[in-house]
């Protein structure tokens, strides 16, 4: 095997870019209903809970199909499936963006999901074996920012341009922004150099005993699901408490590009410290974030998202980075690792995102922070557990 792309090498540079943008394809195909949830509750007379199935429905597809592409990419390459994820849901949130009806657009958004699944099923196991031990890290980081500009992006460009034309304008946007990423990606990400098939392994014993591996798959599920609750119900906060429109609800995802940087830099931070180290102080600055969206005024809350943010972030770049490491040391395939981590990821998205429509009906904001903090001290429970749990590999795991 040849030795990973090192930082500064031209390899290294077009890994960053292909999966950066492959990034910002998918989450801003995924999110690309959340600041319409307020619009789409109008237009197809359906519940604030209802409405955010339009969400869920594609957590749950992505959820699902994670646990057969994961396995599937150990026989069919890393590569391949990035380049069909990418060209297919885009073709799909195109069919969305004319959907006859609500039944229609939760069927496809669910079929969005499936063809979503395909990137982030192996994006952490193809950086472990195209990169340098020693950057793997810093790279997931930089690969969970272009995620966290692709929600923004998926959930600002919806809020402004339904407003102005309709949320099936907004929505065919995210599909052509899905099609010139696909593009992007086709054009610079390296073949695989350090991918060997092997035959497709879809339930492991290891890894789903190892306390380590089982501890993250729980905090990517109760971070995910703190972090979807408030944003799904931060739109119908925005719009009824404080009056604004849905194009300017949606502003309020310009505080992502805080969770871009919160991720590649809790990843420099994790290669240089330890990821035992920076996952706990990730929970610790999530709550504080969530504590801050209680007060009534809208600068202060809109504070207190981006501090959950830039926490968020840095708990799910460290966590979705330390599984295939952890996995890999463990003799468990990495891809199944991270499908593993990325169904409880979902799981908790599609979970938590609709309870919270239910939570702001029932409770207003207090019932929606309630509940995220419930999970988000779970989470933190889970990071100081981490800590005591015996390392496999010292060279790669201790972080």
């Amino acid at each position: 095997m040849e030795t990973g792309y090192r930082a500064g090498e031209p390899g290294y540079r077009r890994v960053c870019l292909a999966l950066f943008a492959a990034g910002v394809a998918t989450f801003a195909a995924l999110y690309s209903t959340q600041a319409l949830l307020p619009e789409l509750a109008t237009a197809f007379d359906v519940t604030p809970a209802q409405s955010s199935w339009s969400l869920s429905m594609a957590t749950i597809g992505l959820g699902a199909t994670l646990l057969i592409t994961g396995p599937l990419s150990e026989r069919i390459g890393r590569t391949r499936l990035i380049h069909l994820s990418l060209t297919l849901s885009a073709l799909v949130g195109l069919a969305c963006a004319v959907a006859p009806g609500w039944p229609a657009l939760l069927v496809l958004r669910f079929l969005q999901g499936v063809a979503l699944a395909g990137l982030p099923a192996v994006a952490t196991a193809y950086l472990r074996e195209e990169l340098d031990p020693a950057v793997q890290a810093r790279v997931a980081g930089l690969y969970i920012g272009g995620t966290a500009l692709g929600g923004m992006s998926g959930r600002l460009i919806t809020g402004a341009l339904s407003e102005a034309y309709g949320w099936r304008v907004a929505l065919a946007s995210i599909a052509g922004l899905g099609l010139l990423c696909a593009a992007l990606a086709a054009l610079l990400l390296p073949a695989s150099r350090g991918f060997s098939p092997r035959p497709p392994v879809f339930v492991s014993r290891r890894a789903l005993t190892d306390p380590a591996l089982l501890s993250l798959y729980a905090i990517g599920a109760c971070s995910m699901g703190a972090f979807m609750a408030v944003y799904n119900a931060m739109g119908f906060r925005l719009t009824s408490d404080f009056g604004l429109g849905v194009g300017a609800a949606g502003a309020v995802f310009l505080v992502y590009p805080i969770g871009s940087v919160s991720s590649a830099l809790s990843g420099r931070l994790a290669d240089r410290y330890g990821r035992r180290a920076v996952l706990p102080f990730g929970c610790l600055l999530t709550g504080l974030g969530l504590l801050l969206t209680l007060f009534g005024s809208l600068p202060v809350v809109v504070v207190g998202l981006a501090v959950m943010t830039a926490g968020f972030f840095c708990v799910h770049g460290v966590a979705s980075g330390w599984v295939p490491v952890r996995a890999h040391a463990g003799d468990v395939a990495p891809a199944q690792a991270a499908s593993f981590y990325l169904f409880a990821y979902y799981a908790g998205s599609s979970i938590l995102g609709s309870v919270a429509g239910f939570a702001w009906s029932v409770g207003g904001w207090p019932a929606v922070v309630l509940l995220a903090s419930l999970f988000v001290a779970v989470s933190g429970y889970l990071s100081l557990h981490l800590r005591r749990v015996p390392v496999l590999t010292p060279a790669l795991t201790s972080r």
